[in-house]
């Protein structure tokens, strides 16, 4: 009858202008697709060439190399008697669309460019893409001749249209038109498209994959239909990872769910679906029917193909699935992992190296370090070949199997803990036993002598020694002082990074993980240049509260018990002298503020988009019962003086993996200026006229600012 179509998509760990790399994956998902008798596949966003291509795209060199990759695909026989549905840039009257390139046995079909690009937060598609307005319009596409050559077409359609199989009708989205208030799968439902696709390239923000989910389900919950969507995965080359979750849903419900993080870089999900319960689903909807019989119509590609044989009645077909959602402590031990994989085997280094302090943001990256261990071992057990012949060029041994996650902990993570004389025994003892416990390679030294030849130094040319102001010194003169210590520790940590295998006589280098959280760098609590300042850092995006939560995550399901002294330790960077043995110094206190405000500030701030005055007017009725108005205000006074004149360091920010929308990252994410009149002087006025009119209005005398 006709009645069963098979569909495969899936999640691509493309890498950017890796055309080799990406073209042998795009083979590898189109030969699964095919063995579990798929008839259509459907690729991520720009798989071709990778989506993280940047200022890549303005280069001729990315669309020829696109095409060349697309004559291979086309000229295969592994993509015979399958639609084959994939992603890359293409110039049409010298103007560059993002496309999806969709071809059958040696022919394309179409050329559909992107509607509605993505514009936000980490996107910039506008710089190198233009969208398609013309809505319904279909124009000539005059392909390449090395294109010609293989297909025997001169043009090809070029625009928004749709497929008509024998069997039923498919449309195209891409990404962004999704999250659109206007998706084109509404207007393409009514027209009576039965197939929606969508290739993205969405990475992974905490707490976001619920959203995606739900946009999928619902594109059809009110017009009935199939919704596919494949994505990106894993790192392509910055910031960002891209967390899969290709999807299959019907009728508002999910039948096929693919992983959100995993070291597998092909994953293919094929589900078998009934047109007629589509039909069915539709014919109940009035309101549907009644807004259909009114739609401007769609061109249609005629496609001599079907997506479902003739004898189809005992092919079982897919029921819907519950969705499991990974809670934020998952997705902080999982998603951060797979992005250190991939950058530490993309990079072809030979480990990491970990100034480890013993506080709480040290030891989460060594606890995601020992996740990604976790995840290669069971990667390598469940059969992945490239994970393990990435371990064991990565360990320089072709006969190793990494089965034993401390084991290869071991291996590929050096830990470093460095003490000054204002270093506690306590957090030296901490870092030593998280270090054992996650098997890492540990490294105890002290900084006190390359801390007093430098300071001597100075004290040499300028005839003056500064002191800490325990010791009577001024406050320039002990933050100076802790900024060498600070500034001392990045010197080392590259050294060590650089010849710490060496001295052991094995060959490679390392990289510096950085271990500042995304509240910290908000507010500028850093030393510009110090252990902040590395190769990367997993924990760049992730707030001190979330990272609270998921060191008790990994005490519970790594059994690290060295956790719960760090855990219930007040945070602290040990740069001042030490009172009777013990810690007088703790970052809130030196902060002026707790973690717990910071997060809310760095909300309003970059979410909430809310300047000083429109923060102080939010905050008066969150905090209503806790502040009063005035103290509101001088909280957040002192939170924008403080940020305002920290904002420079942005500009140095060690490349963080993006976990959270209030990241005040200056590469791209969070565009500010760093360099502000710290005074403020007009917001803050605004800000002290609504104190004095509130303290009228409760009859408190009124003071003439506030501090």
């Amino acid at each position: 009858m006709g009645r069963a179509v098979t569909v495969a998509t899936c999640a691509l760990n493309q890498w950017a202008l890796d055309f080799e790399g990406n073209l042998e994956r795009i083979f590898r998902s189109i030969d699964i697709a095919k063995s579990k008798g798929a008839r259509y596949r459907l690729g991520p966003e720009l798989e071709i060439c990778g989506y993280g291509c940047s200022d890549h795209f303005y280069e001729s060199d990315t669309l020829l190399h696109s095409f060349e990759v697309l004559g291979k695909l086309l000229e295969s026989p592994a993509t015979q008697d399958i639609i084959c549905d994939v992603g890359m840039p293409v110039l049409h009257r010298n103007v560059r669309y993002n496309c999806r390139v969709i071809f059958l046995n040696k022919k394309i079909l179409l050329i559909r460019p992107k509607i509605s690009l993505a514009n936000t937060g980490n996107y910039r598609e506008l710089r190198w893409f233009t969208p398609w307005s013309k809505a319904r319009h279909v124009e000539e596409y005059f392909l390449p001749r090395i294109i010609q050559e293989v297909t025997g077409q001169e043009t090809v359609p070029f625009g928004d249209a749709v497929l008509a199989t024998k069997d039923t009708c498919l449309g195209t989205e891409i990404c962004e038109e999704l999250w659109a208030p206007n998706s084109p799968h509404i207007e393409m439902g009514l027209d009576g498209v039965e197939i929606f696709t969508n290739s993205s390239g969405s990475h992974h923000v905490l707490r976001k994959a619920h959203t995606r989910v739900d946009l999928v389900n619902s594109a059809t919950a009110k017009n009935g239909g199939i919704y596919i969507l494949a994505n990106q995965k894993g790192c392509d080359g910055d910031r960002l990872y891209y967390d899969g979750c290709a999807m299959i849903s019907m009728n508002g419900e999910t039948v096929a769910q693919g992983s959100q993080f995993s070291l597998d870089d092909v994953e293919v999900l094929v589900a078998t679906l009934d047109l007629e319960d589509v039909r069915s689903y539709r014919a109940e909807i009035s309101s549907r029917n009644l807004a259909a019989s009114k739609v401007n119509p769609y061109p249609r590609v005629k496609v001599n193909f079907a997506l479902s044989c003739p004898d189809d009645l005992a092919v079982p077909t897919c029921m819907p699935i519950q969705w499991r959602h990974h809670s934020p402590e998952e997705e902080i031990s999982l998603g951060p992992a797979c992005w250190l994989w991939d950058y530490l085997r993309r990079s072809k280094q030979a480990g990491f190296l970990l100034p480890l302090s013993g506080g709480i943001d040290s030891s989460a990256t060594a606890c995601i370090v020992y996740s990604m261990c976790h995840q290669v071992c069971l990667a390598v057990k469940n059969g992945n070949a490239d994970v393990l012949a990435d371990a064991r060029r990565i360990v320089n041994d072709e006969t190793y199997i990494p089965e034993d996650p401390r084991e290869f902990c071991k291996r590929v993570l050096t830990t470093c803990y460095m003490a000054s004389e204002n270093s506690s025994q306590d957090t030296c003892n901490r870092a030593k036993l998280l270090a054992e416990q996650i098997g890492s390679y540990h490294i105890n030294l002290n900084i006190d002598a390359a801390v007093k030849v430098v300071v001597g130094i100075f004290s040499v040319v300028s005839g003056r020694t500064p002191q800490f102001s325990v010791y009577g010194g001024s406050s320039r003169e002990s933050l100076a002082l802790q900024n060498v210590q600070a500034r001392i520790r990045m010197v080392l940590a590259y050294l060590f990074a650089q010849l710490a295998l060496w001295a052991r006589r094995m060959p490679g280098g390392l990289l510096v993980l950085g271990s500042a959280n995304v509240d910290e760098s908000l507010r500028g609590y850093l030393t510009k240049y110090d252990c902040s300042s590395a190769d990367i850092n997993p924990i760049g995006g992730i707030s001190k509260t979330d990272l609270k939560s998921f060191i008790q995550y990994c005490i519970e399901n790594f059994q690290l018990t060295a956790l719960r002294s760090i855990m219930s330790a007040p945070p602290t960077a040990e740069l001042e002298p030490l009172v009777d043995g013990q810690v007088a110094q703790t970052d809130e206190a030196d902060m002026g503020m707790t973690y717990a405000e910071l997060s809310i500030y760095g909300k309003l701030r970059k979410i909430g988009k809310a300047g000083p005055y429109s923060m102080f007017c939010k905050l008066i009725n969150i905090w209503k019962e806790i502040f009063t108005p005035r103290e509101v205000a001088s909280k957040v006074k002192h939170f924008f003086r403080m940020y305002s004149v920290n904002r420079h360091k942005m500009t140095t920010l060690t490349p963080s993996y993006h976990a959270e929308n209030y990241s005040p990252d200056d590469n791209r994410f969070d565009l500010r200026p760093f360099l502000y009149n710290t005074s403020w002087s007009w917001q803050f006025r605004c800000i002290d006229k609504q104190v004095s009119k509130l303290e009228k209005k409760e009859g408190i005398s009124v003071a003439e600012d506030v501090d």
